[in-house]
């Protein structure tokens, strides 16, 4: 049963961080999530106006970050010691847990800073353990390459290509999750299975695409909801195309969010908060 695309949500424009601009999709508003996904941002600008304040020091509770570079280059520090750079096509994925205060703050004074933010929530059961991350460069991060010249880089699952399996470095995770960075020459073709059950979307960044069959047509700067199914497939308009595909298993749990502190009760909310005031956020 193949996929189908059912609801388009555009990107807006806005700001975050130290004045950061931004285009958001998912999590524009509490109504614009689609478990276990709770925000993809995209950034892309050549003026440093647009970047340079970063994101200066600020806390997390219960749930993981995922950022990644295209173009630039952004440092992490944390209140654990951990630094870490991302340079263009690095990874950093991060499980904020019971806690983390961290910075993300940009290392280049000018030329292009370009990539995405997705926030991906965490079961009751995991939003209190320990936080941790891991900087994944990009000469970790294996590239399918089509029969069509189309590429898929996979960051979280895996791809199967002509009877071979890629496996990205993400695994094992409880939700699951599927993290592809596909690219299509104009015309091309992706078809690949994602289990029924699991929710999955499309964000194109560069052209336009259709989905499933028949066939719905999805341009770039929008994040397409899918149906459920078995089967995906994309394909590439007539200037080719750029998009991710994200998928993973929905928790199914009631979400209370207050900026960055994602939980399941407006208690454990209160608590959060009560917990960065008195420094106790972290542990």
């Amino acid at each position: 049963m193949q996929r189908q695309l059912k609801t388009v949500i555009p990107a807006l424009g806005t700001s975050d961080g130290a004045g950061v601009r931004i285009r958001r999709s998912l999590g524009q508003s509490q109504q614009a999530r689609f478990d276990p996904f709770l925000m993809l941002d995209e950034f892309n600008s050549e003026s440093s106006d647009d970047y340079a304040g970063g994101f200066p020091s600020h806390p997390h509770r219960g749930f993981e970050t995922v950022s990644y570079m295209l173009e630039g280059h952004m440092l992490h520090e944390d209140h654990m010691g951990n630094r870490g750079d991302l340079k263009s096509g690095d990874v950093q994925w991060m499980t904020a847990g019971r806690g983390v205060i961290h910075s993300e703050m940009p290392q280049q004074e000018e030329g292009r800073m370009r990539g995405f933010q997705m926030w991906l929530n965490l079961p009751a059961a995991e939003k209190m353990k320990p936080a941790t991350y891991r900087d994944i460069p990009a000469s970790e991060i294996p590239t399918a390459t089509l029969t069509n010249g189309g590429t898929v880089k996979v960051i979280a699952g895996e791809v199967e290509v002509d009877g071979k399996t890629v496996a990205g470095p993400i695994q094992g995770l409880s939700t699951e999750p599927r993290y592809w960075d596909v690219a299509l020459p104009a015309g091309a073709t992706f078809e690949q299975l994602i289990a029924k059950g699991l929710n999955a979307f499309v964000y194109v960044y560069e052209g336009d695409l259709t989905v499933g069959e028949p066939e719905r047509k999805q341009e770039s700067g929008n994040a397409g909801l899918l149906s459920d199914g078995e089967a995906l497939t994309l394909r590439a308009g007539k200037q080719g195309t750029r998009a991710l595909v994200l998928a993973g298993k929905p928790i199914k749990e009631p979400i209370a969010q207050y900026g960055p502190f994602v939980m399941n009760t407006p208690d454990e909310i209160e608590e959060a908060i009560n917990d960065y005031r008195a420094g106790r956020l972290a542990g």
